[in-house]
């Protein structure tokens, strides 16, 4: 019988917890075994490799590398030729158009209608998009081989415009109008700007996260989006924040908006306005220090208008943690396409509602 392998490329800010995510519970997503490729051998990534081994994760390295991670101390479980050949999902967890040079490298050579391939964020192009709780039932996982897991803000306005703007299938936008502003690096980053850097508009909806979020509901859901973002950069190594306004068709009540929010499995909230205060929270309390919802919104930032048809607010974006948990689905939707909504029950107690 061929064996449920799931194969992550990279260990960076996706990569790592993703790996540690799907080797923890292996056992409950029938996972028999959970490799991941690390390209440079660096010994002060050596902790975080003898980490992830720790939890039952196996190292691939390049043939021609193999001699130098054991000079650091490091002991090679595969090739990543093998590595890649064995895996039935591979999880593109690498900088960005890397994904897509793997995709034409490596990828499509691998691609013989068995295996599920992913790739992260800014991947326009490798492959159908996808958003856990957005689109399932838009993506048909026998079909489609090449899954573009959408970056944390597109789910974050995504699940922003489903939770307020839809009634069920109903789609009750009119508009909507989004500014992600953007932390300059990550936590474990050296990279640091001295001011606020404003995006450029280079796209028809303005920045990629308009256009991936109307592509996601288009493409795959049949709904024509009149939606347009902004973006910018902060010196911060905290979470990202969207501002959100968001126009209806029927009017709604700030109470109803609260109770949709608060009832949204996806949906986080909090009545911190900082997010260095939220950060710390999933620090203690998340997986791997991750928040797995798509979003968290700020409660006292709310605003509806006297007539009903205007939502604003501010929503706080995960580090990377609502990617996380797409990623699982796409491992699990093509390892165990019956049941695969079981199995993710397994991260149900990290889906926290209040932050």
């Amino acid at each position: 019988m061929a064996r449920n392998v799931v194969h992550v490329v990279g260990t960076g800010t996706i990569g790592e917890p993703l790996i540690g995510l799907l080797a923890k519970h292996r056992a409950e997503f029938g996972i028999d075994e959970v490799t991941f490729y690390k390209h440079s051998p660096r010994a002060t990534d050596r902790p975080m490799v003898k980490a992830l081994q720790k939890l039952g994760a196996k190292l691939a390295v390049a043939d021609d590398k193999r001699a130098e991670f054991e000079k650091i101390g490091l002991k090679p479980d595969y090739s990543w030729n093998d590595a890649l050949k064995a895996a039935k999902v591979v999880l593109d967890c690498t900088p960005e158009d890397s994904g897509l040079e793997n995709k034409a490298n490596l990828y499509e050579h691998l691609n013989d209608g068995t295996r599920v391939f992913a790739a992260q964020g800014s991947e326009d192009g490798f492959g159908v998009k996808y958003a856990l709780g957005i689109n399932d039932r838009g993506v048909n996982f026998e079909s489609n081989k090449f899954i573009h897991v959408v970056s944390c803000n597109t789910h974050n306005i995504s699940v922003l415009i489903k939770a307020l703007a839809f009634n069920g299938e109903t789609n009750n936008l009119t508009e909507g109008r989004f500014i992600a502003i953007r932390r300059a690096g990550d936590v474990g980053d050296t990279k640091f700007i001295q001011a606020p850097q404003v995006d450029k508009h280079k796209e028809a909806l303005g920045t990629h996260h308009a256009t991936d979020v109307a592509d996601l509901y288009q493409t795959t859901l049949g709904q024509n989006l009149n939606i347009f973002s902004s973006a910018m950069k902060l010196n911060t190594p905290y979470m990202h924040t969207i501002h959100f306004n968001i126009r209806v068709k029927e009017p709604t009540t700030k109470e109803e908006v609260k109770n949709r929010i608060k009832g949204w499995k996806f949906l986080g909230y909090t009545e911190k306005t900082s997010t260095n205060e939220v950060f710390s929270f999933a620090r203690e309390h998340g997986p791997f220090g991750r928040i797995l919802a798509q979003g968290v919104v700020c409660m006292p930032s709310l605003n509806v208008s006297a007539d009903g048809k205007e939502i604003v607010g501010f929503c706080f974006t995960p580090q990377d943690g609502n990617v996380l948990a797409t990623n699982v689905a796409v491992a699990l939707r093509a390892l165990h396409p019956q049941d695969w909504e079981k199995r993710m029950t397994a991260l149900d107690p990290y889906y926290v509602k209040e932050y």
